[in-house]
């Protein structure tokens, strides 16, 4: 597979070459994570099933499996990502089980294609730490709030800086380092910290996935009620 570095040979941006990646990793690899959902994902149906939530919108759902153990699990799922191919095996999954599962092929630099306190929960797992810059991520949570209604939850995880590839790799500056055609956005705490201000941080909680291990936040905040 062709890995990209900065701008590709022929000038084409990161954020263009990193969407053509995940396009050809979905294409490859159907159900590479397999259908168990993820640890986040299990800690968030909880956290949302406690606060009496029923519309649930995923941010970068992927191969779908969180998505799908959402909808299992009683909530109205609404899923985005920017891989055509990867929403339309969610839809198939979801349409051949009968869950209540709405796709849009989204990219998260752009405005959601949702109406202002239209959900009651975000969920977004490793979305956020994407070759996104600073401000595309503090643009992504402004635009999370708008969406959410007062007192919604947000979910999220991100890698952090603590992490085995942070700093190594190729550096595009902005905490963002590539490995194999994977570019990453670090997240360090303060980063963490100044994404829920104006929200309720409810839990900050460091932890470790994969065999790498890759090392993650999970950051829990919700809007004021």
């Amino acid at each position: 597979m062709h890995h990209h570095h900065g701008r590709t040979p022929d000038g084409e941006p990161l954020a263009d070459a990193q969407r053509r990646h995940w396009q050809e990793v979905h294409r490859a690899n159907p159900g590479m994570y397999g259908p168990e959902p993820s640890g986040p994902a299990r800690h968030a149906a909880g956290v949302f099933r406690d606060a009496g939530a029923s519309r649930v919108l995923e941010l970068g759902s992927g191969d779908g499996r969180d998505a799908l153990y959402f909808a299992r699990s009683g909530f109205t799922v609404h899923a985005v990502d920017f891989s055509p191919a990867a929403l339309e095996r969610l839809a198939a999954q979801a349409v051949g089980a009968g869950l209540p599962v709405t796709t849009t092929v989204h990219d998260v630099r752009r405005p959601l294609p949702l109406a202002d306190g239209s959900v009651d929960a975000v969920f977004a797992h490793m979305l956020l730490c994407m070759a996104l810059s600073t401000s595309e991520i503090h643009d992504l949570v402004a635009e999370v709030r708008r969406v959410l209604r007062p007192g919604g939850i947000f979910v999220h995880t991100v890698r952090h800086t603590g992490d085995a590839h942070y700093g190594t790799g190729t550096g595009h500056g902005d905490d963002i380092h590539e490995h194999g055609g994977f570019a990453v956005h670090f997240f360090d705490r303060p980063l963490v910290d100044s994404l829920a201000r104006g929200w309720n941080l409810v839990e900050v909680h460091p932890f470790e996935e994969g065999e790498l291990p890759r090392r993650l936040w999970r950051v829990t905040q919700t809007v004021p009620a």
